[in-house]
């Protein structure tokens, strides 16, 4: 781990512990958040963590930017991961079929694989969600096994339905609401991953640890989940 201080705006800093993405990294990320935290108290508007830094955003009225540096520095030494932070565990239902998961068979083809090794290669691990963006409950996870890491679509779709799952290179993640994207769809889940009455917002949060669980059609629908075909291209 290297600390660097990044300046993202006159209130604002990044700080910087890797270089690379790995799942190995996310205990420290989440306990350099928590120590961050602690230390800026009642004057932190604002932490964001992610894959490799955590940004902190600062009241200036309550604390100047030589402050916020040292309160970093301070509240950084000598960290190591701390097991009172880990994330919460999520089982989440996925139907996998072609009609709402239209990249299933190209996967498939490009890893000379059948769509139901596609399937158990995607369902059969466990998945660290690094940050949330993109739109409000977009859980960034990973890592996915090799063989099916693929490019994002070319041209993305200007529809994609709530609820659909993707892969994007070595990453996956569930659309929370009907949005444009370009990932790679190979199924879908009823799960709700964004709820304006959960404590929260968004079901999934950076720290956490997903396992995707293959149901089939039956029980996709018991679950709530809307069938709707996915249209096969952009």
């Amino acid at each position: 781990m290297t600390l660097r201080i990044e300046v993202v705006a006159i209130d604002t800093l990044m700080v910087r512990l890797f270089d690379s993405i790995d799942e190995a990294h996310m205990p420290w990320m989440l306990a350099a958040s928590q120590r961050v935290r602690d230390a800026f108290g009642g004057a932190l508007v604002e932490l964001v963590p992610s894959y490799t830094t955590v940004m902190v955003q600062f009241d200036l009225f309550k604390c100047a930017p030589s402050q916020a540096r040292a309160l970093i520095h301070q509240a950084l030494a000598g960290l190591a991961p701390d097991e009172s932070t880990v994330g919460r565990r999520h089982e989440i239902p996925v139907w996998y079929h072609a009609s709402v998961g239209p990249e299933l068979p190209l996967l498939a083809e490009r890893a000379g694989v059948a769509i139901e090794e596609v399937i158990r290669l995607h369902a059969c691990r466990e998945y660290q969600v690094f940050a949330l963006g993109f739109a409000p409950g977009f859980a960034f996870m990973g890592l996915v096994d090799e063989r099916l890491a693929s490019p994002r679509l070319s041209t993305p779709r200007q529809r994609v339905a709530a609820g659909s799952v993707g892969i994007a290179e070595r990453q996956t993640a569930a659309y929370p609401a009907v949005s444009p994207g370009g990932w790679n769809l190979v199924g879908r889940t009823p799960s709700r991953l964004f709820d304006r009455e959960r404590d929260g917002f968004s079901l999934l949060q950076p720290g956490d640890r997903v396992q995707y669980v293959a149901v089939d059609h039956a029980e996709f629908l018991r679950l709530g989940g809307d069938d709707t075909p996915q249209e096969a291209r952009p």
